[in-house]
């Protein structure tokens, strides 16, 4: 985790993080290629960092 300040983020992020560059890894691509994606993929699952109350999109209701 050489990029960026990773202290916003939880430790279920950082493991999750770290278990997702694995993976990566064991498939083949490079550490840094690996740090990218799995980063990548925390923040667009969970939107980064810590998360407080405010800021959070509402769950969809599923009538639109």
């Amino acid at each position: 985790m050489s990029q960026g300040d990773k202290s916003s983020y939880t430790d279920k992020q950082k493991r999750q993080a770290e278990h997702i560059e694995q993976s990566e890894i064991a498939r083949g691509a490079s550490r840094k290629d690996a740090e990218r994606i799995a980063w990548a993929t925390v923040n667009k699952q969970d939107g980064g960092g810590k998360q407080s109350g405010s800021g959070r999109k509402p769950p969809h209701d599923g009538k639109h």
